[in-house]
């Protein structure tokens, strides 16, 4: 058998296979699918302090190799997660993180306050790519301090495992990550959606209702990978990695370049199983190559 288990610093993954926050919903709707509990763990949707009902239709696009969203963190808020949905979850013979989002520091602190206390909830996922509205908008994770800002306010009432969540749309990730894991951060994933278009040329308008979206899936793969490898050689806290994972193949270069785990997105969308077969692909190239302990992989490329 093959050792699958992580130490992501503390946090228990009986293998790194995660979910991607935004395409798997609350974990309860892939049970006709799969076994979540087979899984290393997996996060919820972006939850905020108020419920939101997202952006104006169309906000989903199909692009080459890949998909754009604006949904807009369409949620029920963070009381209704705790007093409804959390009851039905919380039982899963795995990890269930929660992506907490917000607009201002003060809606991410009383989130995450409010989750501290959710005793079968381990860690959160900070999304610092919203837009901070005392800022003008601009995303918490584009410059070091406003990431510093935010991720300092929820350590100081979150206890427990504190995932970041960083932005790709920036020039310098690394900065951005050494700041978060000056101010607590047990680790970080990476990347999230790239902003991109796309325009319907027959009827001259843009194909999403807010014109710019999130692009995800295999296109990004390359640039996300390169960020992780940069990411993981400078920082001392493991790094989840995601970014157009479609096949183990994937997941296992994700872990050659240093991340410790990984998060499984858009393939959700295109096969509900797709989180399985990356486990069971894995454990498969692992007794191909006579890896007995996945820890073996990470970090491992040879260069």
């Amino acid at each position: 058998m093959v050792k699958l288990d992580i130490d992501f610093n503390g946090l228990k993954l009986k293998n790194p296979i995660l979910t991607a926050s935004g395409t798997f919903g609350y974990g309860s709707e892939f049970e006709d699918f799969i076994d979540l509990e087979r899984l290393g763990g997996f996060i919820v949707k972006g939850t905020t302090l108020n419920p939101r009902e997202g952006n104006l239709y169309p906000r989903i696009a199909e692009t080459a190799s890949g998909m754009l969203n604006a949904v807009g963190l369409q949620n029920k808020g963070v009381d209704v997660f705790c007093d409804k949905i959390y009851p039905d979850i919380k039982d899963f013979n795995t990890n269930i993180l929660v992506n907490v989002s917000g607009s201002v520091v003060e809606d991410y602190v009383a989130k995450a306050a409010k989750i501290n206390d959710l005793e079968n909830i381990p860690a959160i996922e900070l999304n610092i790519s919203c837009p901070n509205v005392k800022e003008g908008g601009m995303a918490f994770g584009t410059s070091c301090a406003s990431a510093e800002e935010v991720v300092k306010a929820v350590r100081k009432v979150y206890k427990k495992h504190l995932m970041v969540k960083l932005s790709p749309n920036v020039t310098d990730i690394v900065s951005i990550a050494k700041s978060v894991e000056d101010q607590g951060a047990d680790s970080v994933s990476l990347v999230n959606t790239f902003l991109g278009m796309a325009i319907d040329a027959k009827t001259r308008k843009p194909k999403l209702s807010t014109i710019t979206g999130g692009l995800s899936g295999p296109a990004i793969k390359p640039i996300a990978l390169r960020m992780v490898w940069q990411v993981a050689n400078a920082v001392k806290i493991p790094v989840c990695g995601l970014g157009g994972i479609m096949t183990a193949e994937d997941a296992i270069e994700f872990l050659l370049a240093g991340a410790s785990s990984i998060q499984v997105g858009t393939a959700n969308f295109i096969e509900p199983e797709a989180t399985i077969k990356i486990l069971e692909g894995i454990q498969y190239y692992c007794h191909k190559y006579g890896v007995e302990d996945i820890n073996e992989l990470i970090g491992a490329m040879q260069a």
